[in-house]
């Protein structure tokens, strides 16, 4: 990987910061997989999310077989943040640009295994667990279905998340190795 002609791609999107890391750095908890399963919508409803994810311990180890990782932060703004109907509109301007940055990994020969702000919303409805995914090279699962603490990551490195007001951060990672042979 040529990280010199990548930070310089990546200084094209409207990232507001970004890191890299090694992915033994991710902190993964039960926990955070439990909000899943407790508090959302689309627990057992997407090929994104748990239970079609695997279990906290093989998205660990799935995770862990790439070495290297990238953080990115974006930015919107809205007119009420409480309002989530708003702050949920912002997600696909983030999606795209994680999925821009993806490409520029895999344009330098890399495997990417992305993650990203919340449920796939590719599909008006999922097939899951009917069918297999209609998308499975633009599918991100949430970072949240892997049981990874991304503010513990984000505070190590010293990411800014909580702005105040009515600015929303969003978070992805794209977890990436040298292609197999």
């Amino acid at each position: 990987m040529n990280r010199a002609v990548l930070e310089a791609q990546l200084a094209e999107l409207p990232i507001a910061q970004y890191v890299f890391f090694q992915t033994p750095e991710l902190e993964f908890s039960p926990r955070i997989r439990a909000v899943c399963e407790q508090e959302c919508p689309r627990y057992g409803k997407s090929w994104a999310c748990p239970p079609a994810v695997g279990s906290t311990e093989d998205c660990q180890k799935r995770c862990l077989e790439y070495p290297d990782g990238l953080l990115i932060a974006t930015l919107a703004e809205v007119a009420d943040i409480s309002d989530m109907t708003q702050t949920l509109a912002t997600r696909p301007a983030h999606e795209e640009i994680t999925h821009q940055a993806a490409a520029l990994l895999k344009a330098q020969g890399l495997e990417v295994l992305g993650l990203s702000s919340d449920s796939c919303a590719l599909c008006r409805r999922c097939t899951y667990p009917d069918a297999p995914c209609r998308h499975p090279e633009r599918m991100f699962p949430c970072v949240e279905s892997h049981g990874i603490v991304v503010t513990a990551l984000a505070e190590k490195y010293g990411i800014e998340y909580q702005y105040g007001g009515n600015i929303v951060t969003w978070f992805s990672l794209l977890l990436y190795r040298e292609k197999a042979d």
